[in-house]
């Protein structure tokens, strides 16, 4: 056999909150392909709904780097740990407590998050990234990245950046134009109004979707949202959007009888796997390349006027929208914005009481 160079950057990808391993591969029929593998990589952080820390960042980029160059890597599949969520962005409890404040130190941050996202959009292989729970910000940004996505239904989707002192410049305002459309795209990342998976797979940014609630035993659709391709009295199409009323409390009552079971989701990613497993190999990572360039060009055009807007952020609304969502309630994570933009308006300066008076209620009574 040829002796191989190594062109990995380090012969150890293993970072704290990040999984790599290798499964085999599997033919459509199931047989295993011998000497062939899927890399499957990991966001392990569930006890933050795998929201990523810098050490996670670094790891996402080794083994994205490890996976792109292994000779015997069919598919890339990029997950997260448990079934609540398969990433909310970035830890905002690191932000608010080591960057908010820092841009010098967010800056540098911001180098690793974009070499994050462009190890997804460079990787020479397909990359799945498998929708475990709530793909949430940064999390939907690095979920757009991928080439292919799939969701269990219960999952929901969304931008959270004008509500929490920040812009969703991590790639959302460059893919999800591609994706959606220019006014979709306006709707989700200025209003951010979370959405469900079968919203997302409507919009088309799914490849699909499964069921993961099973009641008695058998898998039923996601029973908060309208799964029936309807219009409601006002003309609107209403598939994929949430339950009100007395269907909203049936739902809820539905949904604590049930369990989430994702083993249909699994299925679904090991079929597109062996699907992807039955083509030429540089053919399809050509094909990849010339797919990619909408939102490769646009990342690329962007990314680092966005690296320095986000770290100059991080001393005026970042700083107070990270340390709202950090130290307020469950219910009480947002500024008071009337009361900013009030306080703007009247030429009141950023460097004073201005961040600590728009803070969450029970935080400023404390």
């Amino acid at each position: 056999m040829r002796e191989f160079k190594n062109h990995d950057l380090v012969d150890d990808v293993t970072q704290p909150g990040v999984r790599y391993e290798k499964r085999p591969a599997r033919t459509p029929d199931g047989k295993v392909a011998e000497g062939l593998y899927n890399a499957w990589i990991w966001l392990d952080n569930p006890g933050q709904y795998n929201s990523y820390t810098t050490d996670m960042v670094k790891g996402v980029i080794l083994a994205m780097r490890a996976a792109s160059n292994a000779r015997d890597v069919n598919c890339v599949v990029f997950t997260g740990v448990g079934d609540k969520a398969f990433c909310t962005g970035g830890n905002t409890k690191e932000y608010a407590e080591y960057y908010a404040g820092h841009p010098q130190e967010y800056r540098q941050y911001m180098r690793l998050f974009n070499d994050m996202v462009s190890s997804i959009l460079t990787c020479d292989k397909p990359v799945i990234c498998r929708v475990n729970g709530m793909c949430i910000g940064g999390g939907q940004e690095i979920g757009m990245a991928c080439d292919f996505s799939v969701a269990q239904d219960l999952a929901r989707f969304g931008q959270a950046g004008p509500k929490h002192g920040s812009a969703p410049i991590g790639g959302a305002t460059d893919f999800l134009p591609v994706i959606v459309g220019a006014e979709r795209a306006m709707a989700a990342c200025v209003l951010c109004e979370p959405f469900s998976a079968h919203k997302a797979y409507v919009m088309g940014m799914l490849t699909d979707i499964v069921p993961a609630l099973k009641v008695d035993g058998k898998f039923i659709a996601n029973p908060l949202v309208e799964t029936q391709r309807i219009v409601d009295e006002h003309g609107r199409f209403v598939f994929g959007e949430p339950k009100t009323g007395e269907a909203a409390k049936e739902a809820k009552a539905l949904l604590a009888r049930g369990t989430v079971d994702l083993s249909a989701l699994d299925a679904k990613v090991e079929e597109l796997c062996a699907k992807i497993l039955l083509t030429f190999p540089d053919c399809t990572t050509k094909t990849l390349e010339e797919l990619r360039k909408p939102k490769l060009e646009a990342w690329n055009r962007n990314k680092e006027d966005s690296r320095a807007w986000l770290a100059l952020n991080m001393v005026t609304e970042a700083r107070a929208g990270f340390t709202a969502f950090n130290e307020g309630t469950k219910d009480d994570r947002e500024v008071d914005f009337v009361l900013l933009r009030q306080k703007l308006a009247a030429g009141e300066s950023w460097v004073g009481p201005l961040h600590d008076a728009i803070q969450p209620k029970a935080k400023r009574a404390g």
